[in-house]
């Protein structure tokens, strides 16, 4: 019996750590919606989508304390399309996230397929949070949304109000190591009712010869009884340039809020190919994790341009849509 015990407690040494490494979350959010869009050639649709206020999703994620202030984090997060069952982001199973680094005093590292400083930081200023039929990615260069094999570096968040990140991503081209290579950073600074972000990215083409350079520049300003939002982009894919505004208010009484927005897309070329999108949106809070939403967006398209409306999940084929649906988080 004595050695059963013995055996039992080195048992326990051994485990004991496992057992202790972390609080391990699991959440996710599920959204689905009824869409109309129309305005294409094929003509009008109707359809059930999900993920078009926020992507649907099931996530993982956990923090172990290292001690001396130090700490290990992981996150792995996959994209559901709810109307079907099957995976989003082209069937990756984390497709939407998938990340470990270390966090401390000095900030935190991370490193797998990660959120760009762009789209965090274009996501911060959005009234439709780059998601809803209005969502501002609609006609703003998506610079891109995600990066994989990616390294970001963020600063920890006791800088008197100011933040910034770094993110390199590996090209792992053998021979060429600019090909498919990415580089972005952001910057912000919040006090009180003010928020001030930009934001740069660069993505290089499969040869390393040209590729994509969006940066961006905005801020909200909340008044208490609205909230007001503006920003601009600049844009250079491989010599197309193009100029992004963005002008919005969100406005919340009670359990509701009114989101309004207005995009424009200035194309620098002779061509002219510019486009406009007046969005608008409703959300009601059913409770802390259940909301009811509604949305609409039109796109009005001049010349040559084609520029059509999607959502957080899903583009369409028209430059018209509305959308009623329900979030929950859990």
């Amino acid at each position: 019996m004595k050695k059963k015990w013995i055996a039992l407690a080195a048992l326990g040494a051994v485990m004991g750590p496992a057992f202790a490494q972390s609080n391990v979350t699991i959440y996710g959010l599920l959204d689905a919606a009824i869409v109309h869009e129309s305005g294409s050639a094929a003509g009008s649709s109707t359809r059930l989508s999900s993920g078009v206020q926020s992507g649907s999703r099931l996530g993982f994620k956990g923090v172990e304390d290292l001690g001396g202030g130090l700490s290990a984090k992981f996150q792995l997060e996959s994209g559901i399309l709810l109307d079907t069952g099957a995976s989003a982001q082209g069937g990756v199973l984390y497709g939407r996230q998938a990340l470990v680094g270390l966090a401390g005093g000095f900030g935190e590292v991370t490193t797998g397929r990660q959120y760009t400083p762009y789209l965090n930081a274009l996501d911060a200023v959005d009234p439709f949070g780059t998601g809803s039929i209005a969502n501002s990615q609609n006609l703003f260069v998506d610079g891109p949304s995600r990066m994989t094999n990616s390294i970001i570096y963020a600063t920890p968040g006791n800088l008197g109000g100011f933040s910034a990140a770094i993110a390199y991503g590996f090209g792992e081209v053998a021979g060429n190591i600019s090909a498919n290579r990415q580089l972005g950073f952001s910057a912000a600074y919040e006090s009180g009712p003010l928020f001030l972000t930009v934001a740069h990215h660069d993505s290089n083409n499969a040869t390393g010869s040209g590729g994509t350079k969006v940066s961006f520049a905005g801020g909200t300003w909340n008044f208490g009884m609205a909230k007001l939002h503006l920003a601009a982009g600049n844009n250079d894919a491989s010599g197309l340039k193009s100029r992004d505004m963005l002008a919005g208010v969100t406005v919340p009484f009670g359990q509701s809020s009114v989101m309004l927005s207005y995009v424009h897309k200035d194309d620098r070329s002779a061509a002219g190919n510019d486009a406009s999108q007046l969005g608008l949106g409703y959300s009601y809070a059913l409770s802390q994790r259940t909301n009811l939403y509604a949305s609409y967006a039109r796109i009005s398209n001049d010349n040559a341009a084609a520029y059509t409306v999607g959502d957080a999940t899903n583009g369409y084929a028209g430059n018209k849509g509305m959308a009623v649906g329900i979030r929950h988080r859990f």
